[in-house]
């Protein structure tokens, strides 16, 4: 009996000790937390871009689109490793979603018309941006050729298709920039569309010789020299500004500015590429002759579409939005009066491979050489178009680019222009805009 009483004290003696030990429970120990589902990525009007299930690392319910603006991560883990799924990991990591400004329609339009026209143009590739004019908002950035995110990758060597050239390539944005040297004629009063100038066929500059390369009369207005695009012409008009002015816009539409967009989040950025400009001591006279019909410096897309967009918002600068939620910068750059008149002439000298029948559209080629070892290429040219849907009161910007085409088509007049076209004709479509009875305005076909 006296046995049994000292077992029983000795197993309630251990009950209590281990009841009361620090550290030691009887309860069944807690679960490690569930790391939360990486967060999604939508479309403004709810469409899921990027989602994540426990079943699966990574969706992409859309296939294609705009799988080089969502980017990738690693298999296992998800981690972003390209565009927004880098940009943002992390938000996406800790479960946070966010929501684009992308429409998907319009992001569509905008794919269709660009991946036929890269592939036509047998390009190394190609990008196209669609800006609401009076917000700023992307509501398409599509680059070609398509990417599958959820195939196997070969090294960024042996494919470029992943990169979201819009936002991560600088490169010269050739003639479109006219358009904006042309306004800045205007807004300093130094010219008017009608100022007529003497522009030979070439002409020597601090020994460098600069080349029209559509043929053209010897006395061309302003308007004209947009037409014809001659970097003989408004090379000649820039003179009447100091350097410093000319300068001092490129500023004011933020084409030297290396964060673009508005952060969704403190401390969270989207890469985009910095634009290469030379500082103004570094302008001298063939520097500066260059600057204006944009040879000698680097811009991305994206920064070209926003500039462009001055002139579609009534002279206004919009800073680009990617996220809904987020609000840009503006700032009044010309007279509503000038951005008026730029679309004007730009419409009455449209290429015909971008105009629409029933339709008047507004927009300027460009034709941009590509630095190869040094040295501008012969072979290796950039062809480009940025303009406005509809031109009087312009809805969108549209820039379109395409590198390196082949084939003997080369311009922007050849190989951008018709992809413009095709993303108007859809955006019009889209918006139940009707075409109107009267002929479209005569214009010149632009080759630049």
């Amino acid at each position: 009996m006296a046995f049994l009483v000292f077992a029983l004290s000795l197993g309630y003696g251990f009950y209590l000790l281990w009841h009361n030990a620090p550290g030691l429970s009887l309860q069944p120990a807690a679960s490690s937390p569930t790391p939360p589902l990486r967060g999604r990525l939508e479309a403004a009007d709810g469409t899921p871009l990027a989602l994540s299930t426990p079943e699966e690392s990574r969706l992409y319910p859309l296939g294609l689109s705009a799988t080089q603006l969502l980017g990738f991560g690693e298999r296992a883990s998800g981690r972003g490793l390209a565009g927004l799924e880098l940009d943002l990991e992390p938000l996406l990591s800790q479960g946070q979603g966010l929501r684009l400004t992308i429409q998907p329609q319009i992001q569509a339009i905008a794919e269709k018309a660009l991946w036929r026209g890269a592939q036509s143009a047998h390009a190394d590739w190609g990008t196209a941006l669609v800006m609401e004019a009076q917000t700023g908002r992307l509501l398409a950035v599509a680059n070609a050729p398509p990417f599958d995110p959820t195939a196997p990758r070969k090294s960024a060597q042996e494919d470029l298709s992943w990169r979201n050239h819009a936002f991560t390539q600088a490169l010269e944005p050739g003639s479109t920039i006219k358009s904006l040297t042309a306004a800045v004629l205007l807004e300093e009063g130094v010219a008017r569309l009608g100022t007529r100038v003497y522009a030979p066929m070439s002409r020597r500059v601090a020994g460098w010789t600069i080349n029209d390369v559509v043929k053209h009369p010897e006395t061309l207005t302003l308007a004209e020299v947009l037409r014809y695009s001659s970097n003989v012409g408004i090379t000649i008009l820039a003179e009447r500004l100091p350097k410093a002015t000319l300068y001092r816009y490129l500023e004011r539409l933020h084409l030297m500015d290396k964060a673009l967009l508005p952060p969704p989040h403190p401390g969270v950025v989207v890469q985009v590429a910095s634009p290469l400009v030379r500082p103004l001591a570094r302008w001298g006279p063939a520097e500066y002759a260059n600057a204006t019909f944009g040879q000698g410096f680097l811009i991305t897309p994206l920064h070209l579409a926003a500039a462009y967009n001055t002139l579609a918002a009534e002279g206004t600068y919009r800073q680009p939005l990617l996220f809904e939620g987020t609000s840009g910068k503006s700032a009044q750059v010309f007279r509503p009066e000038v951005a008026q008149d730029i679309r004007r002439a730009l419409a009455q000298g449209m290429t015909e491979n971008a105009r629409l029948a029933g339709y008047t559209l507004a927009g300027k080629t460009g034709t941009a050489q590509v630095v190869v070892d040094g040295r501008y290429s012969n072979e290796v040219y950039t062809a480009l178009f940025a303009g406005f849907v509809p031109a009087e009161k312009p809805r969108v910007t549209v820039v379109v680019v395409i590198f390196h085409p082949r084939g003997g088509r080369i311009h922007g007049s050849q190989v951008a222009a018709p992809i413009y076209r095709e993303i108007a004709a859809g955006l019009l479509a889209l918006w139940g805009i009707p075409p109107q009875l009267a002929p479209p305005s005569p214009g010149g076909n632009l080759v630049r």
